[in-house]
């Protein structure tokens, strides 16, 4: 019975898992592979081409979804980790007050923070609009349905998911191997990165996790924030499922998505070296 015991007490997980991972994925999967339409209905006709349609089709959506994250998870990395980094070492007895005010912003919707980002950046709202006002800016300057925007707006949502792992593992780090390696001469920015630098890779390991997937797939900025021109792959799969029902196009899309996605973790998990990641999570 003791050697059941730890399965027992994952039995619960795992069936939670089963229920809302497992079976909505494989239904999909199944979706994803029929043919027809929301009026006839849908036949299971094994329809491998729904996949290549929906790449050939989406491309550039899916290209320009990837490129947004990409850039937004590269913005975070660098607010992020000198505010973990500043935070952790001289946070002092006011880390815990900081943390909270990281994470006040949540108290909020994510489609309100979005939209209020959007009355930030509006032509003339109370930044740009004031600027123009003073004649700093030139009254044809915009932000909003742009790049700029779509990225912006990326990395204040999801910046938080970028500064609390890294922030987790900068606080393991024992101050005293700073201390030993500026006593053996060592230069604060060799110190840096030979050592703390190092030691912080499984949070900025699982900051880029946590922000690259959702922000490559959230369809709320890019309908917000960047107009018809800077449409990303969460909104077309949205359209396609919600307005067009065409189910099995949005469920290959889906699918599509997932497999770029799981290729680029790899990859980049593969180029950091996971390995070395993991021996020094567990130290």
């Amino acid at each position: 019975m003791k050697r059941l015991t730890p399965y027992l007490l994952a039995l619960p997980g795992w069936m939670w898992l089963a229920i809302f991972l497992v079976v909505p994925m494989a239904a999909m999967a199944s979706v994803s592979l029929q043919t027809g339409n929301a009026i006839d209905g849908f036949a299971m006709t094994f329809s491998v081409s729904n996949y290549t349609d929906a790449l050939s089709r989406y491309s550039t959506q899916l290209a320009r979804s990837l490129a947004y994250g990409a850039a937004a998870t590269v913005a975070m990395l660098a607010i992020g980790y000198p505010v973990a980094y500043w935070i952790a070492f001289k946070g002092g007895h006011r880390k815990s007050m900081y943390l909270f005010l990281l994470l006040l912003p949540f108290f909020v919707s994510f489609v309100l923070r979005t939209i209020s980002w959007g009355f930030l950046l509006a032509d003339d709202g109370i930044l740009f609009g004031t600027l123009k006002g003073w004649g700093l800016l030139p009254a044809d300057f915009h932000v909003l349905a742009t790049a700029f925007a779509v990225i912006a707006g990326l990395t204040y949502n999801w910046l938080p998911f970028m500064i609390l792992p890294i922030y987790v593992a900068l606080e393991r780090v024992d101050p005293r191997v700073v201390e030993a390696a500026q006593d053996l001469y060592a230069s604060r920015t060799a110190a840096f990165r030979r050592v703390v630098l190092p030691l912080s890779l499984p949070g900025v390991f699982a900051g880029v996790l946590m922000t690259f997937v959702p922000a490559t797939a959230d369809p709320v900025n890019a309908q917000v924030l960047g107009g018809t021109s800077n449409t990303m792959i969460g909104n077309i799969i949205q359209t396609t499922y919600l307005t067009n029902l065409q189910y099995p196009t949005a469920s290959a899309l889906s699918f599509t998505l997932m497999a770029v996605l799981l290729v680029g973790i790899f990859a980049y998990a593969r180029a950091l070296g996971t390995e070395n990641v993991l021996e020094a999570a567990a130290r």
